[in-house]
């Protein structure tokens, strides 16, 4: 039977729902890291370290897509909880439009200005080219990886995450495959990677366009409609906590790819890479389980269903804590096995990046929580509080931790700065959901 968004979520029923999504980020982050396993293995550790450093970039251009399909998201899903059908395919139609227009003007800039953007990066000599042809060639393909992080939410409340899990599974699996032909079979280096990451992102961002161009039955599909600046821009504030959290990602992985160069060269960015790569796929977790709730707390929000915002609030809380020690035990027991598959090849770049996930481990205790709490300030179009938190949790208080403490422990000081950025984060969820209990009943 179909789960609703109008339902009474048990425990039991709210996984089911949000299994999908979870299983949907997990595989995005997994194909993801296929093309870092495979160019480090394949080409060498300076090209792994020249798309790690180009990575932020590209994710920062990408993250205009998640502002524009959670804001969105929690505009139309608050709009059919009050029974507006209608009006929210026009806002969910103006949102497909609105991406596909910001992704072509923000291609045209990336490509043009990849090359001095890879040097501000600090790209080495070394690095500089692959950084740029790795950059241009995603650059082409942005409309569809921004459409692929719009629908990745709009699926889940269409009632569909089932086929949102689909389209990413099969994007997945299709760069996976052409990630082995080009750069293993034919040898095409990073260039071979970003094509094969392009062309997934067009099965994952094109296919579900056509599926909603067709009658569906889904609750949502593509009507008439037109821009209209309020709606855009009530989206968009409500986006802008992942918006941030994109961008101040982005600027973080630039400052430790800074810091790294200046404590350890070439080997700390690269060792910074794997552990990008395996807290992709650790945070999807808790990303899903946020995306896959998100549209349930919006909808009950303009339903005005109080206690099933409470239930849900104590729920989440509940199983992001409990993944969250899960998944602390479990990195720091595979942090050995997770190295060894990207850098096995290199002892003192193994030994430095097994010491250091051991460390990052940390982090994931608390990192669910201040997701999920950010995530639910969307979800009651919020945005501000939403991006207050983002803001610090993922610039300031990361920033802060990766300057000030290498300067009293060396590189350790890098290694523990995002679980000091995660503890100071998680103080301002506390208050946050403290000071506007009474404002939207959910305590």
């Amino acid at each position: 039977m179909q789960i609703q968004l109008s339902d009474h979520f048990t425990y039991k029923k709210l996984i089911r729902f949000v299994l999908p999504s979870i299983m949907m980020m997990i595989f995005t982050s997994i194909y993801g890291v296929v093309d870092g396993l495979f160019v480090s293995n394949f080409v060498g550790k300076t090209p792994f370290a020249a798309i790690n450093l180009i990575m932020p970039f590209l994710m920062i251009m990408g993250g205009v897509g998640f502002m524009i399909g959670t804001g969105g998201n929690a505009l139309v899903a608050k709009t059919l909880g009050e029974g507006k059908r209608e009006v929210a395919n026009r806002y969910f139609t103006m949102m497909i439009l609105f991406t596909l227009l910001v992704g072509a003007v923000l291609t045209v800039i990336g490509v043009i200005f990849i090359r001095p953007i890879s040097v501000f990066l600090g790209a080495t000599e070394g690095m500089l080219e692959d950084c740029v042809v790795y950059g241009r060639i995603n650059l082409l393909f942005m409309p569809s990886f921004m459409l692929q992080n719009v629908f990745q939410s709009f699926l889940i409340t269409a009632e569909k995450p089932k086929l949102g899990l689909f389209f990413t599974v099969a994007a997945g699996v299709t760069n996976m495959v052409l990630d082995a032909v080009l750069i293993a079979g034919l040898h095409w280096g990073v260039a071979g990677a970003a094509i094969a990451t392009g062309i997934s992102q067009c099965v994952g961002g094109v296919l579900p366009l056509f599926y909603f161009l067709r009658k569906n039955s889904s609750l949502l599909r593509i009507t008439k409609t037109k821009l209209e600046g309020r709606a855009i821009l009530k989206a968009c504030t409500n986006g802008s906590s992942e918006l941030m959290s994109n961008i101040s990602g982005s600027l973080v992985g630039m400052l430790y790819n800074f810091q790294l160069l200046k404590y350890a060269g070439e080997n700390g960015v690269a060792a910074y890479g794997v552990l990008m790569y395996v807290q992709f796929i650790f945070i999807a977790i808790f990303i899903g389980y946020a995306i896959g709730s998100a549209p349930i707390v919006g909808y009950h929000y303009g339903a005005g269903n109080r206690e099933e915002l409470k239930s849900m609030l104590r729920k989440s809380v509940y199983l992001m804590s409990i993944t969250g020690v899960s998944l602390m035990i479990l990195a720091k027991v595979l942090a050995p096995v997770l190295a060894g598959i990207f850098v096995g090849y290199d002892p003192e770049l193994f030994e430095m990046t097994t010491h250091a996930f051991k460390i990052f481990a940390y982090s994931f205790l608390l990192a669910g929580l201040n997701i999920f709490v950010s995530s639910f300030f969307t979800a009651l179009n919020n945005g501000g509080v939403s991006a207050v938190i983002s803001f610090l949790r993922t610039l300031v208080f990361q920033m802060l931790s990766v300057l000030l403490l290498p300067m009293l422990f060396d590189i350790e000081g890098i290694w523990w700065a995002i679980a000091a950025a995660e503890i100071f984060a998680f103080i301002i969820s506390f208050i946050f959901l403290v000071a506007k209990r009474k404002k939207y009943h959910y305590a």
